[in-house]
Order: structure tokens, then C-alpha cells, then sequence
């Protein structure tokens, strides 16, 4: 009887770990189609607790961009106002800004008392 309770709450364990692992799956998915094609730009952005790891990206207006977010250290997430661009946690996303500009890119997941500040910029030339 023991013996049985255990190998169920062992797996219900393992189930568990199972779906949480698997959370990335839909939301780097959620680009559709475009993540058939090949973007003409890419910008990897690596987030740790407070800062991301460059303070300014670069890109071309009218080209596809793929953005991808890394999380290095803490749980983290972007978003960049004025081009619908939002990733909760790790993911990716496909867009394409039109206009020239700055566009200011932040972390949209409460992470602690330096979450205001973090932020970067992005430069569309």
C-alpha cells in the first residue's frame, strides 16, 4: 500500500516537471509563419538581474527583425512600446519597425528592486 502511494506522488512529481519544462515551447511558437522565414536582422538580448547586456541595439527600418531573449540570471522579460513587441520570460519575436527612431525596451516582469532601471534602447536608422 506504501509502496504504491509513493510511486504516484513520484509520478505525479515527475508530470509536474514535465509541464513546467516545456513553457518556452508556446511562447516561442507564437510568431507563426514568420518563424519560417529568415529575418533580414537578428538581436539576441541576454537579461541578468537588473540590466540587459548592451545599453543600445541597432537596426534597419523597413527590414524584418527577429528578437530573441535569453534570461542569464533571474526571470525576466522585454517589451518595447510603439512596436507591439512583448516577450514574457525566454522566447522570441518577429516585427518590423517602420519608422526611424529610439525606442525604449524594458523588462515587463517585476524582478526586484533594480526593475525599474533596467532598460535599453533600441535605434531604428
Amino acid at each position: 500500500m506504501k509502496r504504491n502511494i509513493l510511486f504516484t506522488l513520484l509520478l505525479g512529481v515527475v508530470l509536474v516537471l514535465a509541464a513546467c519544462s516545456g513553457d518556452n515551447t508556446n511562447q516561442q511558437s507564437e510568431s507563426g509563419s514568420q518563424e519560417e522565414s529568415s529575418p533580414a536582422s537578428q538581436i539576441d538580448i541576454t537579461a541578468s538581474n537588473f540590466e540587459f547586456d548592451q545599453g543600445e541595439y541597432t537596426v534597419n527600418a523597413g527590414e524584418e527583425i527577429k528578437v530573441t531573449l535569453t534570461n542569464a540570471e533571474g526571470m525576466h522579460g522585454i517589451a518595447i512600446d510603439g512596436l507591439d513587441v512583448s516577450i514574457e520570460g525566454e522566447g522570441e519575436a518577429t516585427f518590423t519597425p517602420d519608422e526611424l527612431g529610439e525606442y525604449t525596451i524594458y523588462c515587463n516582469i517585476p524582478c526586484g528592486q533594480g526593475h525599474d532601471e533596467m532598460i535599453s534602447t533600441l535605434v531604428v536608422q
